[in-house]
C-alpha cells in the first residue's frame, strides 16, 4: 500500500503547498482543526516518532524549523502548537512521519 504523505512528497497528488526543500515540505491540512493547520513532513518516509534514530537527528531538526517557518508564514504571530501523533491511541492517521502546526486560535490544555 502507497502512503498518501509519499505521493504528496512525489508531486502525484496535488495539496496546498506553503514551500518545500529537499528534504521537508510544509502543506495545509485537508481536514484542519484549527483554523491554521499546516503539516510538514519528511520527504523521506519515517513510518512514525518510533522509527527515528540518531541519524533523524538533522532532520528533526530541519522539521522544526519547517514548523516554525510555516506558522510565520500563516501569521501565526500570536502563538501555536505544534504536535506529533504517535500510533492510533495518540491520533496518528497517517503511517508516514509529520508535525501539526496548529493556531490562529486559543488553544486549550490539556489537548484531548
Amino acid at each position: 500500500m502507497s502512503c498518501i504523505f509519499c505521493e504528496i512528497a512525489a508531486g502525484r497528488i496535488p495539496a496546498r503547498k506553503l514551500f518545500e526543500d529537499d528534504q521537508v515540505m510544509a502543506f495545509h491540512d485537508v481536514s484542519p482543526q484549527a483554523p491554521t493547520h499546516v503539516l510538514v513532513i519528511p520527504k523521506a518516509h519515517i513510518p512514525d516518532l518510533d522509527a527515528v534514530t540518531a541519524g533523524h537527528g538533522t532532520l528533526l531538526g530541519e522539521l522544526l524549523l519547517a514548523a516554525r517557518k510555516a506558522a510565520a508564514q500563516t501569521g501565526l504571530y500570536g502563538g501555536y502548537r505544534v504536535v506529533v501523533n504517535r500510533g492510533a491511541d495518540g491520533g496518528q492517521s497517517v503511517g508516514h512521519l509529520h508535525l501539526h502546526v496548529l493556531g490562529g486560535r486559543p488553544l486549550a490544555w490539556p489537548p484531548g
